[in-house]
């Protein structure tokens, strides 16, 4: 059965080339193009082939989780996969407004994967296995950016389910203000190589890039109440430590993106870091030894567990469960057709 994709972007600026190459691509393929827009996005926005979604669009759903979410925040972005999935997507590709879509962006997706793979590895530098400069992702712990990876020669391959998937991006990629600041940029990283990580090996991941199956999708959630530049890569372990119990793998993959980095305030984006240098490691540990349930149906239940522990830990706020709570019960209903 062919997939519906469904392309999803949160943005507070106007049309610009990015969203109208996407715009033209999902026309060209049949994917479907959701932008969610926020209290600075412009009341005119408009472009061909692009569904938009102003605050007052989405409170118009009745969802209460578009009422509760926070504005002017990037976990608005969760209202556009809500829409994705209520439209019936089975796939959901989810990028951001500065990132160029390459030509193989638009080829076929697999879930199942015939890849190299690391399992019980700890935390692993996946751009090590794309590049020999020394470059590390946003929220990769400090204290291993400089940890050798092991040869991607040695690595064993075998079959992996991996509903997730990570496109790697070229020349401004996915690295923390610590890198954009004393490190050199453009990089690039080679197309010739795929790795998925398994149970007890921990990489982030981010939300510029990702392709995600129906199965996977309650692990869509990016949570409001923490710092903006921690919630996908949050997200990222939470979706790790899940997936481990039902057997997935999640797949880092060739650039199939090029970033034209709209522009940061990057001591700003240090400062909003911090929560993640700081607490990282911690937030993994403590993720690891939960006792989490197997099962697709079992998500919305082991989402809450993690959260409940990053709300302990103090490093999420309380008011998080609430928001939570309404999104499991968005998701379930749409995925169990109530």
């Amino acid at each position: 059965m062919e997939e519906k994709i469904c392309v999803v972007v949160t943005s507070i600026n106007g049309p610009n080339k990015a969203l109208g190459e996407l715009a033209r691509g999902c026309g060209e393929k049949g994917y479907d193009f959701i932008v969610i827009g926020d209290e600075a996005s412009p009341s005119d926005f408009e472009i061909e082939g692009c569904d938009f979604y102003s605050l007052e669009r989405q409170k118009e759903t009745g969802w209460k989780f578009a009422e509760i979410c926070p504005t002017r925040h990037y976990a608005r972005k969760n209202i556009g996969y809500l829409l994705a999935i209520d439209n019936g997507a089975s796939v959901i590709v989810e990028t951001d407004d500065d990132n160029i879509a390459n030509n193989n962006f638009w080829e076929v997706r697999e879930r199942k994967q015939s890849v190299k793979a690391v399992d019980k590895a700890g935390w692993v530098n996946v751009y090590r296995y794309f590049t020999e400069a020394n470059i590390w992702p946003r929220g990769l712990p400090l204290e291993c950016v400089n940890d050798e990876a092991s040869a991607f020669e040695s690595l064993g391959k075998r079959e992996v389910d991996c509903p997730i998937q990570q496109g790697l991006c070229d020349e401004n990629p996915d690295v923390d203000a610590i890198y954009r600041l004393i490190m050199p940029l453009p990089q690039s990283f080679r197309d010739d190589r795929r790795v998925a990580l398994g149970e007890g090996s921990w990489c982030p991941f981010n939300s510029q890039n990702t392709t995600w199956w129906r199965e996977a999708f309650g692990l869509l959630y990016l949570p409001a109440y923490c710092s903006f530049r921690m919630t996908d890569i949050w997200r990222s372990f939470v979706a790790q430590r899940i997936a481990w119990a039902n057997g997935w793998g999640v797949l880092y993959h060739e650039p199939s993106m090029r970033q034209e980095r709209n522009v940061h305030n990057l001591m700003r984006d240090f400062e909003d870091e911090m929560p993640g240098y700081l607490n990282n490691s911690k937030i993994c540990r403590e993720l690891e030894g939960l006792k989490l349930e197997p099962g697709a149906e079992k998500i919305g239940g082991n989402l809450r567990v993690c959260y409940e522990k990053l709300v302990e830990m103090g490093v999420v706020d309380a008011r998080e469960l609430d928001l939570l709570g309404a999104w499991n019960e968005c998701v379930g209903d749409m995925l169990s057709g109530r």
